[in-house]
Parts: C-alpha cells; structure tokens; sequence
C-alpha cells in the first residue's frame, strides 16, 4: 500500500504539470462558435493574431500564464457551444464558469482591455508579467494609440520565448535565431512607436535579450574584454553575424555589440530595422539604470516602457538617447514641394540643425579638431564648464566655524533647467573684430573680464574653478551678458557670432520636464507638497518603487549625457590628433550649443549664491557643478533658506521643489568634517551625500 507521502507527491505532481487544452482544431471550432475572430482573441489575451493562428493549426503553444486564461476562455466556450452530440455542461458549475471568459471577451475591443485572468497560479517556469500586479503609473507605460504599435515600442525577451511588453503584455516568440527574431518583430509582434513630430521618423522597435535568451540565439552570454564597452563588438567571422548578412541584412558601424541595429534599406515609406539590447553585455549602464540588468525580464520591461514613453526608446546609453531626443523633436527635414515641378521633396525643416554638419569656431572647438590643428589656432578656447569651487579656508569667520552643520543642496537637473528658452545659432559662425556686445547673439566673445573684482567668499561667475579671470578669455554670450548684468562694461576684442538663430532645444526641454515631474510625482513626490513635506517624500521615495526610481535616473543622466554629446570627443588609444573622429559627421555636433547650457547653468547658480548674500548673508563653503554646501544652525534646509513672514519662500534664492531648477537635500555632514576636507584641499560638496557625486557630463 503506497505511503500518504507517496500519495501527495503523486498529486503535486499533477497539479504541477501544465493545463491540457483541446485539440487545435477543437480550439478554433469553440472560437468560431462563440462568433470571435481571431483578431479579438489575441487582443483579448493581450497577444498576436499570428500566435492565435498558430495555436490553432497546432504550429506552437501558449505559456503560462496566457496558457492558463486561454483554457479558462476555452472551458467556458466547450460548456456553452458543446460538441455535436456532447450533452452542455452546466453553466453553474464552478471550475468553468463561463460568465467571467465571457465578459472578457466582450471587452475584447475596448482600447486597453485587461487580460483574461488565470484560474490558479501561473505553471512554475514562467513569471507572470511583473507589471500587472503593481498600481498604475501617471501618464505611464501604456501601449500607444498608433494601431500599428498595438503592443508597445519595445520587449524583454526570455529563454522560454516570452517577450514581455508594457502593460503586462506577453508575446510569444517562437524564434530561435538572431534573423528569426528580427522578422517575428517586424511581421509578428506589433512593436514600435510612432513619431515625436510631425516631420520625424517613427521609433524602431526594441528588443532587450536577457542572458538565456542571447544564448538561446547563438550568442555567447558575455564578450571577452567586457570592462571595454564602448568598443565591444562580435567578430566579423561569428555565426550570428554571417547568419545576418547570409540573410541579406545588415549591422551598423557599431557592429553587433551590447546595442545592435540590424536593418534593411527602407522600401518606400516602410523602415526595416530592428534594435537589440543585450543585457549580459552590460547595454544598461548601472550608473544611469541602477539595478535594472538584475531585474526580472517583466520589471526591465515595465521600467524601459515608462521611459520611452516618456522620453523615447532607448538607442543606446543615456547619452545617446538624449542626444536622438533632440533630432526626434526637431527633425532637420521635411517635404516641401517644388514651386517649378510640383513634386513632393526633402526640404530644411525651420528651426532644426539641419542635416550636414557644421564646422565650429575654432575657439568652440576643442584642441585636437581639424579645424584647429590645420590652421594652426593658438587664440585659447572657450571654458564654459560647470563649477568645481571650494572656498578657501583662511576665508571661513569663526562664526562660520562654530556652526554644527554644513547642508548641502542640488539642484534638479541644472543643464535642464538652462535649456530652457535658450536661444542658440543655427548657421555657421561669423568672424567680428571688435564688435558691441549685444546679449541677444549666441556665439564666443574674446573679452577682458580680470578688471571686474568681485567678493572672495564667492565664487568668479567666469571660471568654472570659480578663480578670477587673469587677462581677455573667450567667453560664452550669457557669461558676458552677466558681467553686464553685474554692472560692469565689457568690449569685446573678437567674436563669432551666428546670424540665424533659434530656441532649438526647447522642445526637448519640454519633454524630459514632463517626463522628470511626472516620474517624481509617481514616487510621491508632487508639486502640492510644503517644503517639509518635499523633503520627507524626497527621503523615501528611492524605496516607493526602485524601479520607476530607475526611471528618474536614467531620465537625470539622459539630461547630463545629451549635453555632453554635443561636444563628444575622440575615443581609442589609436587616435591621432587632427584626424576627424566618427562624431564630427553629426549635425549635432555642436559645442557652441554645449557651451551656451554650461554657461547659462553656471551664472543661474551665481546669480542665486549672491542673492543669498543679499537675503541671508550666507556664503558658500564649495560648490560642484549643481550642487552648493552652505554652512547651518540646523540639519535641514529650512534653517537658513529663505522665507517671507508669510512662510512662503523667497524668490531669487534657493528653492525647494521637484521641479527643474529648483533644490533638493543632498545631503549633510558636521562643520567639523567639512573643514577637514576643505583643508585638504577636497570639495565637500562631491562627498556630503555619503559617496562619490561624480560630475558626469556624458563624455
């Protein structure tokens, strides 16, 4: 006689083994029956109609959990549409009540319509989509309206074949090779996104390989040399790569490394590319997605939805996202017709860069350019870079010195905040000797600027180590336009100037405003909070949700890396100074329009510290890029920031709030610490969080 442990291991064995669905042709026979097409099915269960088609002609099976609400809808169907002969089951009996399949279904039309739910636990192998169980997302990763796009701009791809979408959608994806993938996501799985503007082009698809699916399709789970990422890439001679070109498509410059493209020339208006996204290969960067390559596959996807429906899909790093953001929103053509045949062709689309690049000023350019080099340039070059400042400490009063805390505060997204009704040049640059300043031209102005002596226990608004100027320097147009402000007169010796221009980087200031403020919002941090209430939400909300604070940090260095690849420099050991470097052939190669948010960021910082003088009569202890420590009574902001007797802060200092520009906590420390820094010749300000703030401008 068997044991009662061998009997309940015998049961947990059949409960444990995947639900049996009826014969294919039984399946399509029920579904027929019930008057619903395929179409409706597949929308219904949140998957493809090809898959729906394939489940029918007995080419491939459904995975948990799709596989466990498809024969829930099934039950449902064979108690009400019976076979001929077969009596009906009875439509009260409890394991297959049809009346919850039939609502589904029913709502199988409506916009977003939820997927059928399962009858029990998803079969151990598979996860259910991670999104679904979580609570909605403002504004958040919801497939697009395009009906072209039904199922979102990108997938997460597992070893079993499940692609995983926004919104807890899974696809199945019967592909077990790099080519096979490309052409199911191009003719089966209903990815992309449309257009950012009207003249754009519509975002590729995107399809993030976990480790076991990259070895599922031939690739090795990491490349040799993997601490090198910029220059990984598979060998021409691997299979994966001769499969594709075998198959007549084609890998970008960049090759088949951590972010692949893999296209076929456009035919007619319809593009033919796919992008891979290999997580094993190190694709998302931990600084600028902190956690996200060791989430499940549904929580990767949920994470990279939100951002590219809030920002764009992701192409690359963060760096490089926020730099197509800018071409995305301001594309440099579109149709025009021809005033002499009529036809329909590739015009300069206003107020964008263009599509040819530009060659800089030769002091805008950096000192192994072309341009510099091959003419020989020796008049210096801009310096228009973010603050490293620290206060010296024979500077410090003793009434400085007995205060307890030194606060340090930063400000949300800076270079966002400068981008703001920034108005840049569009054209090339014009050589002017001795021209009047006029603080409406965007370009580099060389002018003497040492004359003008400001207070020690600031920092210089002119130089970034916050040193005053010691002789004529070029300049930035809104550096200039602050010593003016200040009240000093400037006459500029030599300029480059741009006679047309534009607030080209509007639109995408927009965006990732919207993009910044709604993501904080969904970590609790909203902009009806009172500045003790900011600060609490501000305190906890990493821990609200990690994976839409992932989100907030790829959105923050989306910001900081777009800024810096506008003046990205040669890479490689094998460089030779005056050779062009492959980043030169963008039209948004711009280092003027680098130079004009760093320098406008610098003197809004500036402009904030010495009206904290004027209301407060506080200086500075050191200031690193966006962030300013300040001395304290207190262990918080609120002891020396300024309010009006109304309790509401005043304006023109520092401010606490979630938006762009204004001031968060970054962190605080003893007097006593930061003094010891600061006579180490250290800025407090990149240590007062606790850890290294590293200044990354995406370069």
């Amino acid at each position: 006689m068997a044991s009662e442990e061998e009997l309940f291991a015998s049961v947990d064995a059949l409960l444990e083994e995947e639900p049996h669905l009826p014969p294919p042709a039984e399946r399509a026979r029920l579904r027929e029956a019930a008057g619903i097409t395929q179409a409706r099915l597949a929308t219904a269960l949140k998957t493809t109609t090809q898959s729906v088609k394939n489940w029918e002609n007995g080419r491939s099976e459904p995975k948990s959990p799709r596989l466990d609400a498809y024969q829930r809808l099934l039950n449902g169907w064979a108690a009400k549409y019976p076979a001929h002969g077969a009596a009906p089951v009875a439509a009260t009996a409890p394991a297959v009540s049809s009346e919850p399949a039939a609502s589904e279904v029913e709502t199988a039309d409506a916009p977003q319509a939820p997927a059928v739910p399962a009858t029990g636990p998803a079969h151990p192998a598979t996860r259910p989509a991670a999104v679904s169980r979580r609570p909605a997302v403002k504004n958040a990763a919801q497939p697009a309206g395009d009906p072209r796009f039904p199922h979102g701009p990108l997938a997460v791809l597992d070893g079993d074949g499940s692609a995983y979408g926004m919104d807890g959608i899974v696809l199945d994806c019967p592909a077990t090779t790099v080519v096979e993938l490309v052409e199911w996501t191009l003719r089966e799985s209903g990815l992309g996104a449309a257009k950012l503007n009207r003249y754009g082009k519509d975002s590729d698809p995107l399809i993030v390989l976990t480790a076991a699916a990259a070895v599922k399709l031939g690739l090795p789970e990491r490349l040799e040399g993997h601490e090198q990422r910029r220059s990984l890439r598979l060998p021409e001679d691997h299979p994966v790569v001769k499969q594709v070109a075998k198959a007549r498509w084609q890998l970008t410059q960049r090759g088949f490394g951590p972010w692949a493209r893999i296209y076929r020339k456009a035919q007619g208006r319809e593009r033919q590319c796919v992008q891979l996204a290999i997580l094993s290969w190190d694709a998302l960067d931990e600084r600028s997605w902190p956690g996200v390559a060791d989430l499940e596959a549904p929580d990767v996807a949920r994470v990279l939805g939100v951002y590219a429906t809030r920002v764009i899909t992701p192409r690359g790093s963060t760096a490089v996202s926020g730099l197509e953001l800018m071409t995305a929103l301001r594309p440099p053509t579109k149709a025009v017709q021809d005033t002499k045949t009529g036809n329909w062709v590739s015009g300069y689309n206003a107020g964008s860069l263009g599509t040819e690049p530009m060659d800089p000023a030769p002091p805008e350019a950096t000192p192994e350019h072309p341009v510099v080099v091959d003419s020989g340039w020796s008049g210096g070059f801009l310096n228009e870079e973010a603050y490293q400042w620290v206060r010296s400490v024979d500077l410090l009063s003793d009434e400085e010195c007995t205060l307890p805390f030194a606060v340090g505060l930063d400000l949300n997204t800076a270079f966002l905040a400068a981008a703001a009704r920034l108005v840049v040049g569009l054209s090339a640059p014009d050589h002017f000797h001795a021209p009047a300043f006029n603080p409406k031209i965007p370009g580099s102005w060389l002018v003497d600027l040492s004359h003008i002596e400001l207070d020690a226990r600031l920092p210089s608004p002119f130089t970034p180590d916050g040193t005053r100027p010691t002789g004529p320097a070029w300049y930035q147009t809104h550096t200039v336009a602050y010593a003016q402000e200040l009240g000093h007169n400037v006459a500029p010796i030599e300029a480059y100037l741009r006679r047309e221009t534009g607030a080209y980087l509007d639109p995408w200031h927009d965006r990732l405003k919207t993009a910044y403020v709604d993501t904080l919002a969904d970590l609790g941090v909203t902009r009806d909070l009172d500045d003790r209430q900011f600060l609490a939400a501000m305190e906890q909300h990493k821990q609200v949700d990690p994976a839409m604070a992932a989100v907030l940090s790829a959105i923050k260095a989306t910001v900081k890396g777009g800024v810096g690849k506008l003046r990205e420099r040669p890479q490689g050991k094998h460089y030779k100074e005056g050779e062009p470097w492959p980043a030169l052939s963008r039209p948004t190669w711009r280092p003027d329009i680098r130079a004009a948010v760093i320098s406008k960021a610098r003197v809004n910082m500036h402009r904030k510290l010495n009206n904290m003088v004027k209301m407060t009569g506080l200086y500075p202890l050191a200031v690193l890029s966006d962030c300013v420590v300040y001395p304290s009574p207190g262990d918080s902001p609120l002891a020396f920031l300024p309010y009006a007797a109304s309790g509401k802060p005043q304006p023109g200092g520092f401010r606490l709030g979630p938006t762009p520009g204004l001031a968060k906590l970054e962190g605080v420390q003893s007097m006593l610490w930061t003094v010891d820094l600061m006579e180490q010749g250290l800025n407090p300000a990149r240590h007062i969080k606790g850890g290294d703030a590293v200044l990354d401008e995406g370069e």
